[in-house]
């Protein structure tokens, strides 16, 4: 239903610049500690990966334009309205001018009451909401999971920092950006 009518909709508003800049939106999470998951190794040599036991962590949001492959992240403490709106603050700076329609799941922040007044103040900026249960429609879920399974997984990283810095560095040298 979303794909054939939905979706539909919005490619045919961008082809006719109704719609300037297509968007999908996501949020993740990345833990100081590790998550192990499958490897190779030779038998009887198991892979050590140490861990020093805080959970620490820091939410991703992020957001892939679907003509160009542009994409937007932001790194915050937490996933609350007041870090979604500075994260939408930034879209709306990368694209100055043109309607925005940006494709996102149902997250209680996306709903929220107090985003209600910034979607107001900014009605270039429209939310289209994915059916529930969906990942597989939004091509930001794949970023997230290559960035765990290949980047984050089965990797040691001495101070969380550094892992969250090689986390930014991964996605702005693999995806072209323009924040």
């Amino acid at each position: 239903m979303f794909r054939k009518h939905t979706f539909a909709s919005l490619k045919e508003q961008v082809e006719s610049e109704e719609i300037h800049h297509l968007l999908f939106e996501d949020e993740s999470m990345i833990r100081s500690y590790q998550a192990l998951k499958y490897s190779w190794f030779p038998r009887g040599r198991q892979r050590k990966v140490p861990t020093y036991g805080k959970h620490e962590g820091a939410k991703l949001f992020g957001a892939i334009n679907y003509e160009t492959g542009q994409d937007h992240h932001r790194e915050e403490e937490k996933a609350d309205v007041a870090a979604f709106i500075r994260f939408l603050q930034d879209i709306l700076a990368a694209y100055p001018s043109g309607k925005i329609a940006m494709i996102l799941n149902n997250s209680r922040i996306h709903h929220a009451i107090g985003l209600q007044p910034f979607l107001e103040e900014n009605p270039r900026l429209q939310l289209v909401f994915l059916p529930s249960y969906s990942p597989n429609l939004n091509p930001v879920e794949g970023l997230w999971l290559w960035l765990k399974a290949d980047v984050v997984n089965n990797v040691f990283f001495e101070k969380f920092y550094k892992k969250a810095h090689n986390v930014s560095l991964t996605i702005q040298m693999t995806y072209p950006r323009c924040l």
